[in-house]
């Protein structure tokens, strides 16, 4: 069996199991309304055309959404044994880690795309400039999947769920916040502290940039994180 046809079996598996169980609805939910409340709270009364606001937050709901999301994906697998069933069937690590991959990619843009509503509303009421938002989608959904590539490393490394949310929470958060620290960093380390923040190169998309700088860091950034979960996974058989 190819790796595409595993981690499309896995993928088919993992996205059912999320809308089977109360998971998918209460990660939109929550992020729906969270992201609604921000943008909205204070919308309304200055009458600004924008989705600032809300690109502003929605990386910030999304660094604990997500580790919510991935804390099980291998974890709980681990577990329950049922990591050992799988790896029965013709299925490699790479099709496992890819197809639970993308399942959690999945499901975050499920839970973006209602927020379309808010980018009609805004457009609504005044005249927007689409293409900055179009980028930071775009934007987001690329910070999503390294922060969902890092859940999974982190669920890989242990088969408690509260211990790989922490661990996927504080080196997420690390990654984020960097960008916010660039003035207290010594002068020499600047310029790599700040390519290695995934908030600078969000920020960039955010503005409407589009640098293939920053679609190659966030590609390097999971492929890397992917890899380590594939090797990580493969700790079972040492």
């Amino acid at each position: 069996m190819k790796v595409l046809d595993m981690a499309g079996v896995v993928f088919r598996k993992e996205l059912a199991s999320f809308f089977n169980s109360a998971v998918a609805y209460i990660i939109i939910v929550v992020f729906l309304g969270l992201t609604g409340w921000f943008t909205f709270s204070t919308f309304f009364i200055n009458k600004i055309a924008t989705l600032e606001k809300f690109f502003s937050v929605a990386p910030w709901i999304l660094l604990f959404i997500v580790p919510a999301i991935t804390m099980r994906q291998l974890s709980e697998e681990r577990k329950s044994g049922t990591i050992e069933l799988l790896v029965t069937k013709p299925v490699s690590d790479w099709g496992i880690v890819a197809g639970k991959f993308l399942a959690s990619w999945a499901l975050i843009l499920i839970a973006l795309v209602p927020t379309f509503l808010y980018w009609l509303t805004a457009g609504a009421l005044g005249d927007m400039d689409n293409g900055p938002v179009l980028t930071a989608y775009f934007g987001l959904l690329l910070m999503s999947g390294v922060n969902i590539a890092v859940g999974l490393l982190a669920s890989s490394f242990t088969k408690n769920q509260v211990v790989a949310f922490i661990i996927a929470l504080i080196i997420n958060l690390l990654l984020f916040m960097m960008g916010y620290f660039l003035l207290f960093m010594p002068p020499v380390i600047v310029s790599t502290m700040e390519f290695i923040a995934t908030s600078y190169h969000y920020s960039n998309m955010s503005r409407g940039v589009i640098d293939s700088r920053d679609i190659i860091y966030f590609a390097s950034i999971g492929g890397i994180a992917l890899y380590a979960s594939v090797l990580s996974l493969g700790r079972r058989k040492w």
